[in-house]
């Protein structure tokens, strides 16, 4: 089975041009016009972003630092890692630690990268990169005005137990999780 999947040439779409239909300092609204497999012109909307970051802040004594907010589209409080929208010409390192000290009032100087990840490769281009930060000391939070936060710190088996209940159910912090939990 996997050498049938293998032998398959897939085709390439292949774009033809883009238009921003809508922008914001976050992220656009395009539209593509790319050739279909079939030859013909077809329309592809998305979402385009110049990236995100999110980060694993783990402290001295192994408790790992989640920031607890409302999610406005989902109507319901979501617990998750720190992270955000890379801002313009920002290294996604840089990024992330600013996210972590914002959002969660964490610093480190022990990062390493974990990996990349598409959230929703449908809808979006975006590339979330995701860092693990060790020995983390607060200092004290400073949220944007749209935000807030509720600091939490967990266990490695309270965050798999949340997971499994579905008390964790963002999907960039199940991502970043994954891309931790399974490099361990």
């Amino acid at each position: 089975m996997c050498e049938q999947v293998l032998k398959k040439m897939l085709k390439k779409l292949e774009h033809i041009n883009s238009e921003i239909v809508f922008s914001n300092n976050w992220w656009q609204y395009a539209k593509d016009i790319y050739l279909m497999p079939n030859g013909e012109k077809g329309e592809y909307h998305y979402v385009h972003s110049k990236g995100s970051t999110f980060v694993i802040p783990k402290t001295e004594d192994n408790y790992y630092i989640m920031i607890k907010q409302y999610r406005y589209l989902n109507r319901k409080f979501s617990i998750e890692f720190p992270g955000g929208g890379l801002k313009e010409g920002r290294k996604p390192i840089l990024n992330a630690l600013d996210e972590m000290k914002e959002e969660a009032g964490y610093v480190s100087d022990k990062v390493s990268e974990l990996g990349t990840f598409n959230p929703f490769n449908g809808v979006t281009d975006e590339i979330c990169y995701v860092f693990l930060a060790e020995d983390c000391k607060f200092i004290g939070n400073k949220p944007d005005l749209s935000e807030e936060f509720e600091i939490l710190k967990f266990t490695e088996n309270e965050i798999i137990d949340f997971i499994k209940k579905g008390e964790i159910w963002d999907g960039m912090t199940l991502a970043a999780w994954s891309l931790y939990y399974f490099k361990k």
